[in-house]
């Protein structure tokens, strides 16, 4: 029995209200969830040849910690979310290749250090930024996937197809058994709901940036489906009709969602769903995100998950010289994925005038939360009035850093500045106590509002935690 996983499915009436996963294989069934108000037995989410996933919904208290019990054991919630409170915020936990044949004290170990700071000081959330799954060959050892993306097959059977999505969707509940499963990751994931936002390789590597007859063959919509249904169900809890309230659109045409808690809102707009080569957001996120525009509270933090960097360095000189070098164009999907891209240059103006806007709406600055480029960093942007742009950048949990030259060269291209909007110029910082502007260790960031302001640290693999910063 692989669970409980808990998931915030929303906050309302003073209550947080909470789904718990639970992986079954053999016939096995969960034991209720156990709270002061009552017992709660699970129901069955999905069904796979080798596992049943079942999940119980129950709600406690927004304002103090308190426990729930399963089993046998009893599980400690930090759970105020009205005063002080701590949150972590983590992405990218895997790799690309051989993810599952690591060691996994080697490839955990920044999740057993996320674990030893919660039974120092408990976390109230954890946020997860994007590639809480990786994807990548899951398409391997299916002959009509076996060669994606480079090789499609032209005009597969429908019974072939059907074959296919099988294949995929029992090789994606192999993947989130054995993250799940992890004591690490299990530990924390038992004690701290957690809220997750998708990006590429939780479905495939560059995701939206790969070329149309890719994305669009019957080979890239299985795909897609199968991993949409798999991130609703292993990272919502989720299926499709009985999505939680935060979700903007009930159909799930794009996966956008909106927490509001008192004096802090978090927005993760859904970067993968409706993307192309051309739009990294389509209408349904647009829509969301000018609805929150509109209904913007008096005071508090609005935090914004975006999968990507929202705010990066010029990558116009990449761009060219991939043109001219053809050994760097199989590396096009990785920067036609960024906002700075000048594919997106619209976009990510828009995008940034209506945070500017919003921000000098409430009177606060904003807190933009990245991952995607497995380096930790910050950025600001400065909206003019004493306000601010912070954008952290924690990524990877478990991904191994890249090369210290990959992280040098990024930080040249930074000392160039940006300005997508007039007189707003864009700076990529370093983070306290460090000598570069990207740092190429395994990261995690924290998060704490002591009254009614917020600081962040991040935790480095070897060179351990960093001083706060004032946001």
């Amino acid at each position: 029995m692989i669970g409980p996983i808990l998931f915030l499915d929303d906050i309302a009436d003073g209550r947080i209200r909470l789904s718990a996963l639970f992986i079954a294989q053999g016939g096995q069934t969960p034991a209720p969830i156990k709270t002061i108000g009552g017992a709660y037995k699970p129901v069955v989410l999905a069904r796979f040849d080798r596992a049943v996933i079942w999940r119980a919904r129950f709600d406690l208290p927004a304002d103090r910690g308190c426990e729930y019990r399963w089993n046998g054991d009893s599980f400690f919630l930090a759970g105020n979310l009205q005063g002080d409170m701590r949150i972590a915020y983590v992405s990218c936990n895997g790799e690309e290749v051989g993810d599952q044949q690591r060691d996994g004290a080697e490839r955990n170990a920044m999740w057993a250090r996320l674990c030893d700071a919660h039974r120092a000081a408990p976390f109230s959330l954890l946020l997860h930024g994007g590639d809480q799954v990786y994807a990548d060959e899951i398409t391997k050892g299916h002959p009509l996937s076996e060669g994606w993306p480079l090789h499609i097959p032209d005009d597969p059977t429908r019974a072939a197809l059907d074959d296919l999505r099988h294949h995929l969707q029992q090789r994606l509940l192999e993947r989130y058994a054995a993250l799940y499963a992890a004591p690490e990751f299990a530990w924390i994931a038992a004690r701290v709901p957690s809220l997750m936002q998708w990006d590429d390789h939780d479905i495939c590597d560059g995701w939206g940036s790969l070329r149309r007859r890719q994305a669009h063959s019957a080979i890239g919509q299985a795909l897609f489906s199968a991993a949409r249904e798999s991130f609703l169900i292993f990272q919502q809890a989720a299926v499709d009709g009985d999505l939680p309230a935060r979700f903007h659109d009930p159909s799930g045409t794009h996966l956008g969602w909106h927490i509001h808690a008192p004096g802090l809102q978090i927005l993760a707009p859904d970067l993968r769903s409706e993307r192309d080569r051309r739009s990294i957001m389509g209408p349904g996120g647009w829509a969301m995100m000018g609805e929150a525009a509109r209904h913007m509270p008096q005071a508090g933090r609005m935090m914004l998950m975006s999968s990507v960097p929202l705010l990066g360095p010029r990558l116009s000189i990449l761009e060219a010289l991939m043109v001219l070098v053809p050994a760097m164009q199989k590396y096009e999907d990785d920067l036609r994925d960024q906002w700075q891209s000048r594919a997106h240059r619209a976009q990510w103006r828009r995008m940034l005038r209506l945070l500017r806007d919003m921000a000098h709406a409430q009177g606060d600055n904003i807190t933009v939360l990245s991952g995607e480029i497995h380096l930790a960093t910050r950025a600001v942007m400065d909206l003019g009035a004493g306000l601010r742009i912070d954008q952290l950048v924690a990524s990877g949990i478990a991904h191994r850093a890249p090369p210290r030259a990959w992280a040098r060269l990024l930080g040249s291209l930074a000392r160039l500045g940006a300005a997508p909007l007039a007189q707003h110029p864009i700076r990529i910082r370093r983070l306290p106590g460090q000598t570069g502007r990207y740092v190429a260790e395994r990261n995690y960031l924290l998060l704490e509002r002591r009254a009614t302001r917020w600081r962040a640290s991040w935790e480095l693999e070897t060179s351990g935690r960093t001083a706060e910063l004032a946001l």
